[in-house]
């Protein structure tokens, strides 16, 4: 269990507090994350790695000289928001470009990719790459559905020493593709992990039994196996790795034997006696092969083993010297040769815009009616965020509710702030997006950012919305999401309470309806579609590799979704009898 916190909810600010004092001589912080101590020099592509806390060494720990340039750090297993990954990349970037890289997580996939479309309009010439290298989360021929383990530090390595050695930003991006189409990783759980505060584990796996094919964020194992002897776990692993090696005839590789958090050093070596031993003999020469941690999931107890099969400019890149706080290998002479910076050039936090100017009075009164209904759904979501975060750890990494509760938080405080400033409802809206997607993070945190955004924008700050503009700014939101997610309705997510909902509010709405009745009415149609997803089977996301262990529980999106509609709901019921917009 995890022990030793302050704040729970603050676990991470406070981590990198501590972070950053220790390792001054190799990092400085920035909004979102860490970025080198030195300015990135002329010339040379900036790597930017990142996803949730909880992994150290990754992410953070392998920021320095022939590795990363900068890690956007989220909070625990919760994927970083747009505006923290632009925000460490905008610090990072020097003139070549910069490539955000992570493992294959929805949340992280959505996220980077909002930054990297943020950094191009702003003339910074930004790709990002996720690799999936987790042999155990989607069959061979699925590999991009795959998530990113361990295998992450191999691609991540490689690619940040491809970009010491002044490959251009194309250059770097192909080596991290070649990098990840050649590794593959297996892992094993012996027990499950716990967040801060938290007095029961993510999961648990029976008495004397290994759970085979987990993630790094706590997600449950496909399927149990007794424990077994260090000989017995080592031939399981290099079998399973092996047996989904890619199409080469490359003979030498490089091999991870990553420790997650709670099996010790000296555990980790009795298994390699073994794995190393299996692997030469099937005609494989090991190269510099790491075994301790390097990718963790918080206190698990379990491990993994990857492999990447090592062409000559692989190799090169997987040997070559690196120094961070982390992780050090032939550091000799190994230096940043940028300047070193000032507290100015590290902060790079977004340009902010005055919007109080374009607000009427109706568009004033409008905003003032959001926070007040943020307000409530903010007070609804921290009573259930135990049951929320039970339902989401059925399948998933028991987050959800904790995440709702940061994002709408912090939602309500900045709409509070913009509604104070003189902001219309269309850009207290979007001050609560923004809020939500930074603080909660992960998947659902971009998901209702980019949701109160879309809603925000067509509400508009001026005027009092009619209940044709309410409806349509519903549907903007839908489209959003769709647009955003790649999921769709029947995937089990959050879409299969909203479609339900917004067709009915635009059904009624048409039929003269007001907007506040037809809310209601499509809150209980929500409610109902939210509780159907119990028999569903996910097809995204975390939850698909686990699609049985699923049905019987209600997807926790669909279910928080619900939840916030009737909210709303109740505050234009206590609005008409008697409060004014």
């Amino acid at each position: 269990m995890t022990k030793l916190f302050n704040d729970p909810a603050r676990f991470t600010e406070d981590m990198l507090v501590g972070f950053l004092d220790a390792n001054s001589t190799y990092v400085a912080g920035v909004p979102g994350g860490v970025v080198r101590a030195h300015e990135t020099p002329p010339g040379k592509v900036a790597v930017v790695i990142g996803g949730g806390s909880g992994h150290y060494p990754a992410f953070c720990g392998t920021v320095g000289p022939g590795f990363a340039d900068g890690a956007v750090v989220g909070n625990i297993f919760t994927s970083p928001s747009a505006e923290e990954a632009a925000s460490v990349a905008r610090a990072a970037h020097g003139d070549a470009g910069v490539l955000l890289t992570t493992g294959n997580y929805a949340g992280d996939v959505m996220n980077f990719g909002l930054a990297v479309t943020q950094l191009r309009g702003e003339g910074i010439d930004a790709h990002y790459f996720a690799v999936t290298d987790d042999i155990a989360s989607a069959p061979a021929g699925e590999e991009a559905k795959r998530r990113g383990i361990a295998g992450d530090f191999t691609v991540f390595k490689c690619a940040s020493a491809a970009a010491e050695d002044g490959l251009d930003i194309a250059g770097v991006i192909r080596v991290a593709e070649a990098a990840n189409a050649a590794t593959r990783t297996l892992g094993v759980a012996f027990d499950g992990c716990t967040l801060p505060g938290a007095d029961a584990p993510l999961f648990t796996v029976p008495d004397k039994q290994m759970g085979v094919g987990l993630g790094i964020h706590g997600e449950p194992g496909v399927r149990d196996e007794p424990m077994p002897s260090a000989a017995d776990l080592a031939v399981t692993l290099v079998e399973g790795v092996l047996e989904d090696q890619p199409t080469t005839d490359f003979r030498r590789i490089a091999v991870i034997l990553n420790g997650l958090g709670r099996t010790k050093y000296e555990e980790l070596f009795v298994v390699w006696g073994t794995a190393s031993r299996l692997l030469r003999e099937r005609g494989y020469e090991v190269v510099e092969p790491e075994v301790g941690e390097l990718v963790t999931s918080l206190d698990m107890a379990g491990c993994s083993l990857t492999v990447m099969w090592l062409d000559d400019e692989l190799e090169k890149y997987w040997t070559a010297p690196a120094d961070t706080p982390a992780y050090r290998k032939g550091v000799a002479g190994q230096t940043d040769s940028g300047e070193r910076r000032t507290d100015a050039a590290a902060d790079a936090a977004a340009p902010t815009q005055d919007v109080a100017e374009l607000a009427d009075d109706d568009g004033r009164a409008g905003g003032r009616f959001v926070v007040k209904a943020l307000d409530a759904v903010a007070g609804m979501l921290a009573g259930v965020e135990e049951e929320l975060g039970r339902i989401d750890a059925v399948a998933g990494d028991g987050d959800h509710g904790r995440g709702m509760v940061k994002g709408s938080s912090a939602a309500r405080v900045a709409a509070a702030a913009a509604s104070k400033s003189g902001a219309g409802q269309g850009s207290v809206l979007a001050a609560a997006g923004r809020e939500w997607a930074a603080k909660a993070g992960g998947t659902s945190g971009v998901l209702w950012g980019a949701l109160l955004n879309a809603v925000g924008a067509r509400l508009g700050d001026t005027g009092r919305p009619d209940s044709d503009t309410v409806a349509a700014a519903m549907r903007d939101g839908y489209d959003a999401l769709i647009q955003l997610g790649g999921a769709s309705p029947g995937d089990k997510t959050m879409l299969d309470a909203m479609l339900p909902f917004v067709e009915e509010l635009q059904r009624r709405v048409s039929d003269g309806e007001t907007w506040q009745a037809s809310w209601r009415a499509a809150a209980q149609v929500a409610t109902d579609a939210a509780r159907g997803t119990a028999d569903m089977r996910p097809r995204v996301g975390r939850a698909r590799p686990l699609a049985e262990r699923s049905v019987g529980t209600p997807d926790a999106g669909a279910t928080s979704l619900a939840m916030i509609a009737h909210t709303v709901a109740d505050c234009f019921a206590r609005k008409s009898e008697g409060e004014s917009q």
